[in-house]
C-alpha cells in the first residue's frame, strides 16, 4: 500500500465523503501525464479500491444524430428520481484539438449537469482510445468510491470505441434509429455482437418505422450468436425527448443485472474485463518502453525505410530491433 501525503489523503477523504470538488481533483490528477503525478494517482487508487464495484456500469453507443445526449440526459434525470445518483463519463476518440462531441454534450444535458445528484466528465482524448480507454476505466473507480449507484460511459459510436466500452461496462446498449438500415448492414458493422441491449430511439418520430426497424433488427440477432446462453437481447423502442420508454429501459437492465447475477456471469464478467485490463496495461507499457529504448530509437527509422522499400523483411527487422531490449 502506497503510503499517501496529507494532500492526497484529503483528496481521498474528500471523494469518499461524496464532495465533487475532491472529486474533480483526483480525476484530473489522474488524468496528469506527469511522471510524479502517476504515482500519486496510484496511491489514490489504491486507498479508494476497497471502496469500488458498488455501481452499476452502463455503455451507451450510437451514430452521431441517435440522440444519445437526450436519451443519456432523459435516462440520468429518471433515475434520480428514485432516489440513485449518476455520473455520465464521455469517451471520445476524435481529435483533441476539436474536442469532438464533448462540448455540446455538455451544452445538451443542461439540465442533468446541473443537478446535485449528477455528475458528468469528459475523458480527455490524447490521440490513443487505449489512453482514453485506460483513464476512464480509472475515472470510474473513483466515482464508484463517490458513491454514484449508476455509471454511464457514452462513446461516439465510430470505430473502435465500442469495443472499448463494451470491455469495462456491465452492460452495453446500441442505440439504433428507425431507419437504420437493413439487418444485414448492421451485422456488418459487428457492433451488434457486443450488444446487451438495444434501443430504437426517436420512435415517436415514425412509429411504423420503427416497428419495421424493431423486427429486422430481431431477425438479425437470430442470426447471431448470443454473448450468453442467459439472456436473450432486448430489442426496444422509446422517444428519450418525450421520454417515453425510460422506464421499460431501465427495467430491462434491471432484468439483466438480476439474470446474470443469478447464473454467476455478472461477476465473471468483471473479473474477465479486469484481467483484460491489466494485459492492456502491461502491453501498453511494454511498447511504450520499447519505443523508447535508445537503441531502438536510433535503428528504428532505417529498419522501417528497409522494411518499406523491400530491402528486408518485416519479421526481420522486428526480430532485430526485440533483440536490442532483451535482457
Amino acid at each position: 500500500m502506497t503510503m499517501l501525503d496529507a494532500n492526497d489523503r484529503a483528496l481521498v477523504d474528500g471523494v469518499l465523503a461524496r464532495q465533487l470538488r475532491p472529486l474533480a481533483k483526483a480525476i484530473t490528477l489522474i488524468e496528469s501525464q506527469r511522471e510524479d503525478h502517476k504515482a500519486r494517482a496510484q496511491g489514490v487508487l489504491e486507498a479508494l479500491l476497497p471502496h469500488t464495484g458498488g455501481a452499476m456500469r452502463v455503455g451507451i453507443s450510437g451514430v452521431p444524430g441517435v440522440g444519445k445526449s437526450t436519451f443519456i440526459e432523459a435516462l440520468g434525470l429518471y433515475l434520480i428520481e428514485q432516489g440513485l445518483r449518476v455520473a455520465v463519463l464521455a469517451v471520445d476518440p476524435s481529435s483533441s484539438l476539436s474536442g469532438g462531441s464533448i462540448l455540446g454534450d455538455k451544452t445538451r444535458m443542461e439540465r442533468l449537469s446541473q443537478n446535485p445528484a449528477a455528475f458528468i466528465r469528459p475523458s480527455p482524448s490524447a490521440g490513443s482510445l487505449g489512453g482514453v480507454a485506460e483513464k476512464t476505466r480509472e475515472t470510474m473507480l473513483v466515482c464508484e468510491a463517490a458513491g454514484f449507484d449508476v455509471l454511464i460511459v457514452e462513446t461516439v459510436g465510430v470505430g473502435q470505441s465500442e469495443t472499448a466500452v463494451a470491455g469495462m461496462t456491465d452492460l452495453f446498449c446500441l442505440l439504433q434509429l428507425p431507419n437504420a438500415g437493413d439487418e444485414l448492414q448492421a451485422i456488418k458493422k459487428g457492433i451488434m455482437e457486443l450488444a446487451d441491449l438495444i434501443v430504437i430511439n426517436k420512435a415517436d418520430l415514425d412509429p411504423a418505422a420503427a416497428m419495421r426497424a424493431k423486427a429486422q433488427i430481431k431477425t438479425a440477432l437470430h442470426m447471431l450468436r448470443p454473448a450468453s446462453p442467459n439472456w436473450t437481447v432486448p430489442v426496444l423502442t422509446l422517444s428519450a425527448l418525450k421520454k417515453e420508454g425510460i422506464a421499460e429501459f431501465w427495467q430491462a437492465v434491471s432484468d439483466y443485472r438480476r439474470t446474470l447475477t443469478a447464473s454467476g456471469e455478472f461477476d465473471a464478467r468483471r473479473r474477465h474485463q479486469a484481467l483484460a485490463w491489466m494485459w492492456e496495461l502491461i502491453d501498453a507499457g511494454l511498447r511504450s518502453r520499447f519505443r523508447t529504448h535508445p537503441q531502438v530509437k536510433h535503428a528504428l527509422p532505417g529498419f522501417a525505410r528497409a522494411v518499406e522499400e523491400g530491402t528486408t523483411t518485416p519479421s526481420a527487422a522486428a526480430l532485430r530491433l526485440l533483440g536490442y531490449v532483451q535482457a
